[in-house]
């Protein structure tokens, strides 16, 4: 169904979506496929993301799907994670299933853009430049004023537009995230032709994850350390390559090489913000997703994925209580914030098994060496009740 299409569910209702990002772009194709007319405001001046990686699991790409977009488009299908202690020795290996919905190694760009060309093709109207000053609801719905003054109107606005969203703090107010102790490097270099295979090398206090992006033109880059000095939050704080070297010096195999060929890094602090406790307004005017009502921590990569799974059951919903928004809203936040806060806290925990150290880190090595030989599926199963889960079902 379409906009145009008057027995659509949601066919002459209209909805305000902040924030181009996955959740938000998403958020918007789903509502205009359910007979939504949808306005997506961003503030950058056009629609873009910086070079990063990450990974869509089978969670996130059957969302993909039902909103008519091939994974495959968006990146490669990834055949294996890799878990090598810093030595780089294999610890275990966790091939992944080629049939169905899989695993997909992206470029974040890429992402962005074949999302942002189905949000049009749905037909939500896309205004950039539209840095959101104030938020005002009442019982008529939402009004938005931008930094420039413009002012938009809508029964109902999203809130897909970050960790500083300003949607979450007007629905919860200031939160205060803490410094988890870790810092996290980002690089793009060169690919190097190898195979489409996500690995994770862990050492005491750190870990760094690599893979390739677009063919293996490219490769990704992202490695944590633990330290008690404090970096800033956010993607974009330029480094020097040399202390990302300094940092994993240690560390043999193919990442040395690697860490060569870094020209450009970039690093950040990694905070933990809490899941928010008001997810929407309790009138049906206004609704958070994405990292706006769930920042984690990117160890389970699962971040684009939660902001997929929120922008499908969100417009879902909505479509099932045309009439009740507040209904709609209150089902969502009810049916998505005890998964979300279980995944966040999944991530979290990984941060933890990937930095062991001396005997504790040799034995947890050990063990999982055994169970791959013994039951090679076992460690992925774990966590089938992430990648399993089915909310276009």
């Amino acid at each position: 169904m379409t906009a145009t299409d008057p027995a659509a569910p949601l066919a002459g209702q209209s909805a305000l979506v902040l924030g181009a990002g996955v959740a938000g772009l998403a958020a918007a194709t789903a509502l205009c496929r359910h007979g939504a007319q949808v306005s997506l405001l961003e503030q950058a001046g056009q629609i873009t993301e910086v070079g990063a990686g990450l990974q869509i699991s089978p969670n996130g790409a059957r969302v993909l799907q039902v909103l008519g977009i091939d994974p495959e488009t968006a990146g490669d299908r990834s055949d294996a994670v890799e878990l090598r202690d810093s030595a780089g020795r294999l610890v275990t290996r966790l091939a992944l299933p080629q049939a169905g919905p899989g695993f997909y190694l992206c470029h974040r760009a890429d992402l962005i853009e074949v999302l942002a060309t189905a949000a049009r093709a749905a037909g939500t109207q896309v205004q950039l430049l539209q840095q959101v000053q104030d938020i005002a609801l009442s019982r008529q719905g939402a009004r938005i004023t931008t930094a420039v003054g413009a002012v938009h109107e809508a029964p109902l606005v999203l809130g897909a537009d970050g960790l500083r969203s300003p949607l979450r703090t007007r629905l919860n107010g200031k939160s205060e995230p803490f410094f988890t102790g870790q810092v996290a490097w980002r690089a793009l270099i060169p690919g190097d032709g190898g195979p489409r295979v996500a690995q994770v090398f862990m050492g005491p206090g750190r870990h760094l994850v690599s893979y390739p992006l677009r063919g293996g033109a490219l490769r990704n880059i992202v490695a944590v350390q633990e330290r008690r000095s404090w970096a800033a939050e956010g993607w974009n704080h330029p480094d020097d390559p040399a202390a990302l070297k300094a940092a994993f010096a240690g560390f043999s195999g193919p990442v040395p090489g690697w860490l060569d060929r870094v020209e450009e890094v970039f690093l950040w602090g990694l905070f933990r913000h809490p899941v928010a406790e008001h997810w929407h307004d309790g009138a049906g005017r206004a609704a958070l997703l994405g990292d706006a009502a769930h920042p984690t921590l990117p160890f389970m990569a699962q971040g684009a994925n939660l902001a997929l799974e929120d922008a499908w059951c969100l417009a879902r919903s909505l479509a099932r209580r045309p009439q009740n928004p507040a209904g709609a809203l209150e089902s969502y936040a009810r049916a998505r914030a005890p998964r979300t806060a279980k995944v966040v806290a999944a991530a979290t925990a990984n941060a933890r098994n990937y930095h062991l150290r001396g005997p504790l880190a040799q034995a947890a090595h050990g063990i999982l060496r055994a169970a791959n030989r013994l039951a090679p599926s076992l460690a992925l199963r774990r966590y089938d009740w992430i990648y399993e889960h089915d909310v276009t079902a």
